[in-house]
């Protein structure tokens, strides 16, 4: 009897103990202002980890995954930061000179040759040196026109200008020339759309910025997406295509991390198609009860599993996908189902507070996911602009 007394208590005290630790860590979630002293400490956590030598940030993604995706969780990492640093300027409409120099020290990062050297590798050319090339780079090139796009946003200078417009001007020529209005993220490769989705969210709000220029690029391509590319069976954003009208490939699964990613981006660009995108989201993955949050298949159970994307799949749950769905429910105020998505988050994450910073626990091992949350709890979306080219 001492013995079944014994292990219960192993099994029941650390249930207990994260049932009190969740409740107390999520106790101020519901809205922006209460929420404040949590988004900030996160918010200095990730400037003093992200903010600092471009190497040390490559460094801080796990090897494990490889140079390329360490590349690639780098600059994302630096990138939802930005986004992050955006999105508090415009919430709380304080330290917007400090958001404009730490995004300028970002945008920095994100140009210096050992972070673009990912993207070189695969192309054989340097981005930013073959800007009246051919080669696609869509990647790089788009997270870096929407971080500068968000530095002048929130009131940054003219120090961009120059590179910015050459940026745009680039993807908008690309993306015209190629046969679907559509860039491989690398050679040999098939569209990988949500980075796509980047590429028009840079042109969009480029296009807010300087009279409406590009944004008939913007249409035609949400146009073609509305018509060419949604999943018959969800209805929502096919995460993979050929490289031209006519190419043959293996028709990818429709998932949850895929299409949570391309919702929130939709928040940037066209509203009503975010929406109606948002709430198939909802229909197809939403898991409502046990942990709520996104799973990553919607036509099957995955109790344990992995994926280089969405990460260590448990009860069914993306963690990718969910914390990329924060994004959207953000947006579109969907407060009761974000609380219980916290809530899930903190079970899972952790958060770990010291000297006036807080972070989960996971960013230990996987910072990028902690820059991505913060951007996502955040979201800011920009609508659309109206005028043709």
């Amino acid at each position: 009897m001492k013995v079944i007394i014994i292990c219960l208590a192993i099994i029941v005290v650390p249930i207990i103990i994260k049932t009190i630790w969740v409740s107390v860590a999520t106790r101020h979630n519901g809205d922006f202002e209460s929420e404040k002293a949590d988004i900030i400490a996160r918010r200095d956590f990730l400037i003093e980890k992200v903010i600092t030598d471009p190497q040390k940030v490559i460094d801080e993604m796990p090897a494990i995954v490889g140079p390329q995706f360490q590349g690639e969780w780098a600059l994302y990492s630096c990138s939802m930061l930005s986004a992050a640093l955006v999105n508090t300027t415009l919430r709380y409409d304080e330290d917007r000179e400090a958001n404009i120099a730490r995004i300028d020290s970002l945008i920095q990062m994100v140009m210096s040759s050992e972070l673009r050297a990912y993207d070189r590798e695969r192309w054989g050319e340097d981005p930013l040196k073959t800007l009246d090339g051919k080669e696609s780079h869509v990647s790089y090139l788009s997270h870096l026109a929407w971080m500068i796009g968000g530095y002048k946003r929130i009131g940054g200078g003219n120090k961009y200008d120059e590179l910015y417009h050459r940026l745009c001007e680039t993807m908008k020529r690309r993306i015209l020339n190629s046969p679907n209005m559509n860039l491989p993220t690398y050679p040999g490769e098939c569209v990988y759309v949500p980075d796509m989705l980047v590429a028009i969210v840079a042109l969009s709000v480029y296009s807010q910025q300087y009279e409406g220029k590009y944004y008939s690029t913007v249409y035609q391509w949400l146009a073609e997406a509305k018509q060419y590319w949604l999943d018959k069976d969800t209805g929502m954003l096919e995460p993979f295509l050929p490289d031209d009208r006519e190419g043959i490939y293996e028709e990818a699964p429709i998932k949850g991390f895929y299409s949570a990613l391309s919702c929130y981006y939709l928040t940037f660009i066209d509203e009503e198609f975010a929406r109606d995108q948002y709430e198939r989201l909802k229909t197809n993955f939403l898991q409502k009860r046990s942990l709520p949050g996104f799973k990553e298949y919607h036509d099957r159970r995955c109790w344990l599993g992995m994926d280089i994307d969405a990460g260590p799949i448990v009860c069914n749950l993306s963690p990718t996908g969910t914390a990329f769905a924060v994004g959207s429910v953000t947006y579109f105020e969907d407060w009761a189902l974000r609380k219980k998505i916290l809530k899930t988050g903190e079970l899972a994450g952790t958060t770990w507070r010291s000297g006036g910073k807080s972070h989960y626990l996971l960013a230990d091992v996987a910072l990028v996911g902690e820059a991505i949350m913060l951007a996502m709890r955040t979201a800011v979306g920009v609508g659309v602009y109206n005028t043709t080219d």
